[in-house]
C-alpha cells in the first residue's frame, strides 16, 4: 500500500511539472533592463532567463515589443510564438 502511494505522488509531482512546463512554452516573460542593454523579451521556456514569475500573455508580449526599449531574445526567438 505505501509502495503504491509513493508511486501516485511520484505520477503527481510529473503531471504537474509537464503542466508548468507547457504553461511556460505558451507564455512569455521579461528580462528587466540592464544598466547597458535593453529589457529582452522571452518565451516563458527560454532557459537565457530563468525567472518563472510573472508569464505574460500572447497579447501582452505584442503589446511588450512595441516598447522600443524592450527586444526580442535571440536565442529563444519569441515573435515566432506570437505570428
Amino acid at each position: 500500500m505505501d509502495r503504491r502511494i509513493r508511486e501516485l505522488e511520484g505520477q503527481e509531482q510529473q503531471e504537474k511539472r509537464q503542466r508548468e512546463r507547457a504553461r511556460a512554452a505558451q507564455s512569455w516573460k521579461i528580462q528587466p533592463q540592464r544598466s547597458s542593454s535593453s529589457a529582452l523579451l522571452h518565451r516563458g521556456n527560454c532557459m537565457l532567463y530563468k525567472n518563472s514569475f510573472g508569464f505574460m500573455s500572447r497579447e501582452e508580449a505584442v503589446v511588450a515589443l512595441t516598447d522600443p526599449d524592450i527586444e526580442a531574445c535571440q536565442i529563444c526567438n519569441p515573435r515566432a510564438g506570437l505570428q
